[in-house]
């Protein structure tokens, strides 16, 4: 069935040499009027780039003839003295990330070091890095750049995206976009801003980005629950967004899993780690989105089967997610014990997994109370590394239980040492290493042994550490990893991520200023000091989710015949 779509028109501004002045080109359609609101002011030009209004995109574009007036000069970094004036510098710091378009603020760019010359794609707006400066705006009451954001990103999603004369799915979310001032129809006197987006055709290994609609749509519900503004998604165009990011991951396929198929590199590990396939990581987010969702569509006749449809998935995805990822000191023994080639209906090995898989490691290291998702799950193979973005988003959304919920915090504080040390937190353990990272990584020189995707510790995700504590009446553990990384990640310059298996060093290849450091920190400790306000972020346990998972369970303790006919109903786990 086709959607109808709303696109508002491209939007364009013109700089007027004979006025000196920014203003709409006669016969172009100008910036549209659903994205009103006052100059934010708290957007500071970056060295080396100009905002958006003044003659440049923030982001590195092709510099526009500008007003003569005095260049702004470079900010001053202050020294860390303490708590207030590290969170006075923190916030200077992501003021200065911010990106105009039009002359409003609609993203911020992920890193924002003066002193950087090559910045790759590091000066574009990612939808997965402004996550959590959105989450800290919002929760600062700066409503606005959050509101354009989500607006402008939309309108990206209709564009036409080709790569070798293929064309992915309607609804995909770019990964990222950048501000660009180019000449207006070949004139160079005049010139127009335009969004330029990134689809994954640019990007490093070409991996469309799967997480981007569904982080898309947690950051649309959160923004409507701290604004208490919902006339956004209830407009007519930010609904079809929705059912269109629906209906791509609903998308019938070969697949016998609820979970969603994915390549590998196709969400924050965006490189080659060994992830492809149902990661945890886009399990949780999926789940998420899948329930925010719910509460934000509007009830009508043609949204029905769609609603029917992402029910029926979260019954079956938080059954095999709950039943197959869990892996506990008892689950282990149960698979170290597993008999293998069962053909029936009511085997217990239903994946076929090898008890020689479980690594050696894993033996000394599962603690006697605690407990975990691995990391992926497919026929004969289980992924056994502990992921924390995935672990920690399951507890957010319920897609843990409670009793799973308080293992995986109990896991973190036995593991502390591991997981945390120097500086929270990282991103997966353990790295690969020897002829396992050669094989599985391709040799990635970027990804060795405790490094970035690959053992890395990474201080953004103490965000969605705080948000977990939080909801589970834990916050001390997100505290604690507070004040770790309040020691020492100012004077060190806000690095993206941390190497060495303590994080003793900064990354190698590390960005300083990295803005979703920033703002992860930032998050951190607004929620610390405002708990309450961490429920615009956290979805709670689904009634009839649970109903449905209670009448599943014992029907899965039975011995079942293959007609299943002690079942009146039927899901797909």
């Amino acid at each position: 069935m086709e959607i109808a779509r709303v696109v508002a028109p491209p939007l364009r501004l013109a700089w007027c040499p004979a006025s000196r002045r920014w203003g709409r080109r006669k016969g172009r359609p100008p910036c549209p009027s659903s994205l009103p609101g006052p100059r934010n002011d708290h957007a500071v030009k970056r060295p080396g780039s100009g905002d958006a209004a003044g003659g440049r995109s923030v982001n590195g574009a092709a510099p526009a003839p500008a007003p003569a007036e005095a260049p702004a000069k470079a900010p001053q970094r202050r020294q860390r003295r303490g708590p207030h004036d590290v969170e006075d510098e923190v916030w200077g710091l992501l003021r200065e990330s911010v990106v105009r378009y039009c002359g409003s603020p609609v993203g911020t760019i992920a890193a924002c070091d003066p002193n950087d010359a090559s910045p790759l794609n590091y000066d574009q707006v990612f939808i997965r890095d402004f996550v959590p400066s959105g989450v800290a705006f919002l929760l600062k009451g700066d409503y606005e750049i959050v509101r354009n954001f989500i607006l402008h990103t939309l309108q990206l999603q209709s564009w036409e995206k080709t790569m070798d004369c293929h064309s992915p799915g309607q609804g995909l979310m770019p990964a990222s976009f950048k501000v660009r001032v180019v000449p207006l129809d070949g004139d160079d006197d005049v010139t127009e801003e335009v969004l330029d987006p990134d689809f994954g055709e640019a990007a490093i290994g070409r991996v469309a980005p799967v997480d981007s609609g569904l982080w898309w749509i947690i950051l649309l519900r959160a923004y409507g629950k701290c604004s208490g503004d919902l006339s956004v998604q209830e407009r007519i165009d930010v609904q079809t967004g929705i059912k269109m990011i629906l209906k791509l991951c609903l998308a019938d396929g070969f697949d016998m899993f609820p979970t969603l198929l994915v390549t590998d590199g196709s969400c924050m590990i965006d490189r080659r780690m060994g992830i492809h396939g149902h990661p945890l990581e886009i399990q949780a987010l999926f789940y998420s989105a899948l329930l925010c969702a719910r509460e934000m569509l509007t009830p009508e006749d043609g949204s029905a089967d769609l609603i029917r449809a992402l029910n029926s998935r979260l019954i079956a995805l938080s059954f095999h997610i709950r039943e197959y990822y869990w892996l506990d000191k008892r689950k282990l023994n149960e698979i170290y014990r597993y008999k293998t080639e069962e053909y029936s209906y009511d085997a217990v090995n239903k994946f076929n997994i090898y008890p020689d898989q479980i690594p050696p490691w894993l033996v000394e290291w599962i603690p006697p109370k605690g407990g975990y998702f691995i990391g992926n799950l497919q026929p004969a193979h289980m992924d056994f590394r502990f992921f924390s973005l995935g672990n920690l988003w399951s507890i957010v959304s319920s897609l843990a239980t409670s009793h799973q919920s308080d293992a995986i915090l109990d896991l973190v504080e036995a593991k502390w040492s591991d997981l945390v040390a120097d500086m929270p937190m990282k991103i997966c353990y353990p790295a690969l290493e020897d002829q396992e990272w050669k094989f599985i990584t391709g040799s990635d020189p970027k990804n060795t042994a405790w490094s970035y995707h690959n053992g890395g510790s990474w201080p953004t995700l103490l965000w969605q550490l705080t948000v977990a504590c939080i909801k589970m009446n834990r916050s001390e553990i997100a505290a604690k990893a507070v004040e770790v990384a309040e020691r020492r990640i100012a004077n060190d310059k806000w690095p993206e991520y941390y190497d060495t298996k303590r994080a003793r060093f900064i990354g190698k290849q590390s960005r300083l200023f990295q803005t979703w450091t920033i703002a992860g920190f930032l998050v951190a400790k607004q929620l610390l000091e405002n708990p309450d306000k961490s429920r615009i972020l956290w979805n709670n346990e689904d009634e009839e989710i649970l109903n449905a998972m209670n009448r599943m369970t014992d029907a899965s303790n039975l011995k079942r015949r293959r007609g299943r006919k002690g079942l009146k109903k039927t899901y797909i786990v």
